[in-house]
């Protein structure tokens, strides 16, 4: 089959506007991730207002016509009891302190468990969970992780581990509408977070996993296990 004079005047028009939008995609990407990038070194000093799983919650109460009331109260990590920070990092990353963003042993752990068909045991640090709640939400995907993976280093980078732990002790999702420690202590146990004891401390890191479906009050088997675990680190 001959080309016509047309044929080959369109094929040089077809790749020159594929190519126009790889570009443009490309530096859109690049783009946001810059954003991502800035307003986490911004978050050294400034308090976020809100994050992108405060708004995903706002935004399925607004689809679903239900009622939505936000509780959200920042404050300094002086002011969250010892034995909360403990609690949470014992549950959700016992190695914290250790790793620089990605627990490669725990990867290693799940990913074993997952080739074997077992049940897969969540391998994300505090500050990747970080990074997910400020900018991408609870969904799940591949880009997604490939965007965490890439901003997890500068979290690291430019805020440090008493940052992180203070940022995400604060935004994290707590219950319906319930947001960080202090939101949280006053909402379960009409306390503050400064004055939080050790059991209630260890049922509040307990429900994390699944904040919308457990309370605290229900997971003594699980905030036992997280106290064991705590004297085990020396604490």
């Amino acid at each position: 089959m001959t080309e016509t004079p047309d044929t080959r005047r369109k094929t040089p028009l077809l790749k020159g506007s594929l190519r126009s939008v790889v570009r443009w995609f490309l530096i859109g990407v690049v783009a946001l991730w810059s954003l991502a990038a800035l307003i986490l070194v911004a978050a050294r000093w400034i308090d976020p207002p809100t994050t992108a799983v405060h708004m995903e919650r706002r935004f399925e109460a607004w689809i679903h016509h239900t009622p939505y009331h936000k509780r959200y109260e920042f404050v300094p990590l002086s002011q969250i009891s010892p034995d909360l920070q403990h609690s949470v990092i014992a549950a959700e990353d016992a190695r914290f302190y250790q790793h620089h963003g990605f627990d490669w042993h725990q990867i290693q752990i799940a990913a074993e468990g997952d080739m074997e068909g077992g049940r897969i045991r969540g391998a994300s640090t505090i500050t990747q969970q970080l990074v997910k709640n400020l900018f991408f939400g609870t969904g799940r995907s591949i880009l997604r992780k490939g965007a965490e993976f890439t901003l997890v280093p500068v979290a690291e980078l430019v805020l440090g581990k008493r940052r992180i732990l203070e940022l995400y002790l604060n935004v994290v999702e707590w219950g319906p509408g319930v947001y960080g420690a202090e939101s949280a202590c006053h909402y379960y146990y009409r306390t503050s977070a400064r004055n939080i004891d050790r059991q209630e401390a260890a049922q509040l890191a307990a429900i994390l996993p699944l904040p919308l479906k457990r309370r605290p009050d229900h997971m003594n088997h699980y905030s036992a296990l997280i106290l064991d675990r705590m004297r085990q680190m020396g604490w």
